[in-house]
Parts: C-alpha cells; structure tokens; sequence
C-alpha cells in the first residue's frame, strides 16, 4: 500500500495541470491513468484536430493562391496519409511533454484502471486493453496494480462519445472523432450529425479537403450554443463553401451498404428525406465517463452522466473530488485545467473563488472560426437587462482586408444600467486568438468607459473589439 497526500485519476489537461500545481504545494501526488497521458485533448482532441485543420487552412491558401497575385504551378492535391502523420505526429510530442512534466514535478504515474473502494483508498487493476494505444511507450519507472491511500482523491477521467440507440458508430461507416481523425483515405461524400464544436470543426476540416459535407442538426440553428446572429454569419459562410447545412432535422435511421451509409432524416415539419454519402460522424456530444469507478457503492452524487460538484471540485463525499469533463459542462480543457487549480488551492488551503462558468471563453476552429464569452443576446434579454450592443464588420477593418479575410463580425452586449460587459461574440479569422481580450475584462469587471479609454495597436484585428464597444455607444468612428 502506497500512501498520498493528492491522488488524481485521469492525466487529461485537468488531471496532470492538478497534479502539477499540487506538486508545487508540496504535496505528495500521484496520478492514475489507464491509456495515454494527456487524455482525450492531447491524444485525440483538441490538439490534433487543429494540426488537422491547420493543414487544411494551408491547402485553402495554396488553392487560392490568386487571390494573393501568386501563381502556383501545377496541382495542388491533399496527401491524406501525411496530413493524418503531421497531426499524430503533433500529439505524438505533447503526449512525451506531459511524461517529462511528470517526472519533473516528481508525480508518481500509476498505471492502470481505478477503482474508489473507501474514501481514501483506491485500487488499481491491471489495465485493459486501451480503446486505442497510447502513443509513446509507457514511461519507465511507473507504477503499477495495487491499493493506495490519499487524504484526497480527484476525479478527472473525462468523457466520450455521446452514442444514440440505432445510430452506434461501428468504427467503419459510422465514425466517432477518433475515427474522424485518422482516416485512412478522404472519403467523397458526409454526413455530420451534430453541429456542436466537434460536429462542425471535422464538416469544415472535410469540406476545404473536397469532401461533400452535409450537417445535420436537431436545433434551430447551427452551433447551437452561439448567438444567433453569429451563428447565422457562419452558416453562410458553411453554405458558400458549399457545405449543405440542415437544422431542425434528426436522422432517425441508418442504413449501411458495402461502403456507404444511408441516413433517413425527418425536420421538425415532419418532412422526411434519405441521403447517401460514403461515412457519417456521429458529433451529437459527449457524456462523462463516470462508469466502474466505485461511485454508487460510495454514494457519490451523479446527474446526467457526471458527477455532482460545488464550485471548488467537492462530490457530496469528503475527501473525494471531481473536475473536468466528468464533473460537468461547458465541456472544455481549459475549463478542466482552471478547475483543477481551484479545487487542489481549495485544498491547500489557499483563499480561492469558485468558477465563475459564465466567464468560460469558447472557441470553434472552423473557417471562419467562432468564439464567445458570456451571454448571447438572447440570453441576457432573458435575463432582464436592457441592452447596448454593438456590431463591427471584418469588412471594415483595414488588417482583415489585408489578409483577405475580410468576412466576420464582432458583437458586444453590455447591461445598458451599469456599462458591465455580458457577452462578447465573434465569427471571423483568428476569433479564437482574440477573445481572451474580452474575458480579461469581463474578469476584471471592466466597463464600456474602460474598453473606450484602452489603446489598441493599428493595424490589427483587435482594433475591431474597441470598434464594437464604440459602435454599443453610438461613438463608432470607422464604419
């Protein structure tokens, strides 16, 4: 029996960012994991997606290239085999990074499955075989099956793949992400059911590689979670790529043939139409992997898949805590990494606020990619402010002509009482790299005063986010 101060299950962006800051406080931490360091992120996520879609970017580019007065000579053609090898590649080298991290920051890697058998105590079995193999060979010196004891254990074990009964993905017609990702060759034809992040990140990846994507959505409108008005300047976007977008539809059933699928789909009018394409992806969420861990027998609180925690990580049982995936929405890393920090300070000791999940940035990276922070318009009316809400177009904007990326809009929403800023909405290049702007200032409860007095460096894209404040105000100087 091996005894800990912090045991954490699960080494995903939250688990081993929590075993590192414990590390720092000097506790003497251990963290379990059955598959790959670096979870579901690093392995088969958030990482090496973009290394995908980066690739893709790089191929619309060189496609048009006239656009930018360059000739290219000769065809241009997606080598698909090397485009999944640079994306593995990618995840190949962070997956090595969190090893190292581990062993700088002395953290035990226990390997294996775990299991909660008391408060205090887990045990680790011999692990199965991983749904998919790590990467990198399973760094030496690690530990393996047995019992250990932790005044504290967290749970970070994520999430998976949401599966509708009929609809199950069966690895070679029906994909989930993980099949989405390495595909073996491009396929001709699509279907994405679910246009959430996952959905329509892998619709735009395809689609710019020449892939005949059709988008199948329940809801009213794609990416559901966005404001509408974005939502809308994407979907147009989607549309003039030529991708076919279909909301208030659900596919209801699936045929397989020898090497296509055949999904059988129904809009909210009642109106049914079959279409044929080579695979489908199944993008319709994820749920909390919360299974065969030992939480019923404990006692531990549950709902809807994941685990019930307050505003610092704690479960309804002292001394065990969840983050991340597991413990709820917005499903997201760097959620998990900040809510890792909260709970192992809380625990220290250290004075700690509870997360505030309304200041959680999300991005897309689509093309054109989305991001958003707060409120969408239609939520704060909900909630009874008045509003001031300012636009500014990409069109506009003197870099974003530059760049030929002159398609967008930001969209600021402020509670017209008190000039607090609600919500921050963007579509357009490169959103995902300036939304931080906007959540630093909702963090520090900046107002419109504050937004309008800051400088902002010319030219560049972010002149557009002091633009949307000014136009919320009636004072917009450059449209």
């Amino acid at each position: 029996m091996s005894a800990y101060d912090v045991i954490i299950i699960g080494s995903g962006p939250g688990g081993y960012v929590t075993a590192i800051r414990a590390s720092q406080l000097g506790l003497k931490t251990a963290i379990i994991e059955r598959e790959h360091l670096g979870g579901i992120c690093l392995n088969w996520g958030c990482i090496p997606t973009k290394a995908l879609l980066r690739s893709a970017e790089i191929y619309h580019y060189a496609t048009h290239a006239k656009n930018y007065g360059l000739k290219l000579e000769g065809t241009i053609t997606p080598d698909t085999a090397e485009v999944v090898k640079r994306s593995r590649g990618v995840s190949a080298r962070l997956n090595g990074g969190v090893g190292f991290l581990m062993k700088k920051n002395k953290i035990d890697v226990i390997w294996g499955e775990a299991k909660l058998s008391k408060p205090g105590e887990v045990i680790v079995s011999e692990t199965k075989k991983p749904a998919v193999q790590p990467q990198n060979p399973i760094p030496k010196g690690v530990q393996g099956p047995g019992t250990y004891t932790a005044k504290h254990i967290i749970v970070a074990t994520g999430a998976r793949p949401r599966v509708l009964p009929g609809l199950e993905p069966d690895g070679k017609l029906i994909w989930t992400y993980f099949e989405a990702m390495v595909p073996q060759a491009m396929p001709k034809s699509l279907i994405v059911m679910g246009s959430g992040a996952i959905g329509i990140e892998f619709a735009s990846f395809y689609r710019t590689m020449g892939c005949d994507v059709t988008v199948v959505e329940v809801m009213g409108q794609v990416m559901p979670v966005e404001d509408a008005e974005i939502s809308g300047i994407a979907r147009k976007a989607f549309e003039k790529q030529g991708m076919k977008i279909l909301t208030n539809t659900k596919v209801t059933k699936v045929e397989k043939g020898a090497n296509s699928v055949t999904a059988h789909i129904e809009d909210d009018k009642g109106a049914k139409q079959t279409i044929t394409a080579e695979r489908m992806i199944s993008a319709v969420g994820v749920v909390g992997n919360i299974e065969n861990l030992g939480l019923e027998a404990l006692g531990i609180k549950t709902d809807r898949g994941c685990i019930v925690t307050d505003g610092y990580g704690r479960t309804n049982v002292p001394g065990i805590y969840a983050i991340g995936d597991v413990a709820g929405p917005p499903m997201l890393a760097h959620k998990a990494e900040h809510e890792g920090v909260i709970c192992i300070e809380h625990i220290k000791g250290l004075h700690v606020h509870p997360m505030d999940k309304a200041k959680i940035p999300g991005c897309t990276y689509c093309h054109p990619q989305v991001a958003s922070v707060g409120l969408t318009e239609a939520k704060a009316k909900e909630a009874g402010y008045t509003l001031k809400v300012g636009r500014f177009s990409f069109a506009a904007n003197g870099k974003a002509i530059a760049l030929g990326e002159d398609n967008g809009l930001v969209k600021t929403i402020f509670d017209a009482k008190t000039g607090q800023l609600l919500g921050a909405h963007m579509v357009g290049a490169e959103v995902t790299e300036l939304i931080q702007g906007y959540v630093v200032a909702m963090g520090l409860e900046t107002t419109e005063e504050d937004l309008m007095h800051t400088i902002f460096p010319h030219p560049t894209l972010s002149e557009m986010m002091k633009e949307s404040v000014l136009d919320a105000y009636g004072k917009v100087l450059n449209a």
